[in-house]
């Protein structure tokens, strides 16, 4: 006998499951979501009957019933640096230990890299019905329109710099601290020619540069060079170059605005010929894996993403529970290695 004949036929919905079972579809739900207000043996056997006719309720449609849909967005916007890359190191460990507290806790996540080309990009996905909250990696140049949105939007928790008196709930580095850990760290390696390289339209990006300038002043040293550069892999090194030939003849301690960006102003010095850290001292920011893997080992300041994911997620629970949560303001680390 042919066995896909022989097999039961499959059941489409939850109605017709009840007329097989021989009860209300209400009873039907209750049973398959194991509720006790189905006594035993009737739920065990309409379960049994699901199985045995490959029924699957539609979780997504029960969630939304109920409104929750148990999904969690991770958003990051690319407003300052478009075409940088989810495959960034910096992302995709932020991004592994935020899915990590999520999907311990029985979340899904629903990720977008947006391009905040229209005013609303925000409006838009807070009120898509779709997700529980939203956990958004950095501010980029959207500080504004994330504001706008959390004078209404409770449970949303953003990775970032945190303004006095902002709206947004924000978890990050002190990273105008760091920016002066960085500072200091190049002036102690007698640097007295400073530059910081990055992107000063993100917050993040610029706190760090003013950290910088504040290391610098109370050394009594000029204000440092500011060259700007972008995350994007594919125009980073390119754009590093460019700068190469003013910080052999201007710069002898360069603090990175990121690990990415002073683990490639490294190679760019390297493919020049200037030594590092004889000749310029570099230092990064994130301590990612990758900067005590390369030669020679980067010195960078610490941002713990492991802590940091946790508190995010933590403060997202509280938010979508009704509860008030303060921002989170983690005191970053100076990690000396090998470039300065």
């Amino acid at each position: 006998m042919n066995e896909l004949a022989s097999s039961p036929a499959r059941i489409r919905n939850i109605a017709e499951l009840a007329r097989l079972a021989g009860v209300s579809a209400g009873t039907v739900s209750r049973a398959l979501a194991n509720s006790d207000l189905v006594n035993k043996d009737t739920r065990e056997r309409i379960q049994a009957l699901a199985r045995e006719h490959g029924f699957r309720p539609n979780q997504m449609a029960r969630r939304l019933r109920v409104q929750e849909t148990r999904v969690i967005g991770i958003v990051v916007p690319l407003g300052h640096d478009r075409k940088q890359h989810l495959s960034d190191p910096f992302f995709m460990a932020i991004l592994g230990h935020l899915a990590d507290r999520l999907t311990e806790n029985g979340y899904d996540i629903m990720l977008s890299r947006v391009l905040p080309d229209q005013e609303d990009w925000l409006e838009r996905i807070v009120d898509s019905g779709m997700l529980d909250g939203v956990l958004l990696i950095g501010q980029s140049n959207q500080f504004e329109t994330i504001e706008r949105v959390a004078a209404w939007y409770k449970p949303m928790v953003v990775w970032g710099s945190h303004r006095a008196g902002q709206a947004h709930c924000t978890v990050g580095v002190d990273n105008r601290l760091g920016g002066r850990l960085a500072g200091e760290c190049l002036i102690q390696a007698h640097r007295k020619r400073l530059a910081f390289m990055g992107n000063l339209s993100a917050p993040e990006f610029a706190d760090r540069y003013q950290g910088l300038c504040d290391a610098a002043s109370a050394a009594g040293l000029a204000k440092p060079l500011a060259l700007n550069v972008h995350l994007a892999s594919d125009d980073l090194a390119a754009e590093i170059a460019q700068h190469i030939d003013q910080i052999a003849a201007e710069v002898d301690g360069l603090a990175a605005g990121s690990d990415m960006i002073a683990m490639v102003a490294v190679r760019a010095l390297a493919d020049r010929g200037i030594k590092v850290p004889e000749q310029v001292s570099v230092t990064g920011f994130d301590d990612l894996p990758l900067a005590q893997q390369i030669v020679p080992r980067l010195t960078t300041v610490r941002q713990d993403l492991v802590s940091g994911a946790r508190e995010m997620v933590e403060l997202l629970f509280q938010r979508m529970a009704g509860q008030d949560a303060e921002s989170v303001e983690m005191t970053p680390v100076l990690i000396r290695r090998d470039t300065a």
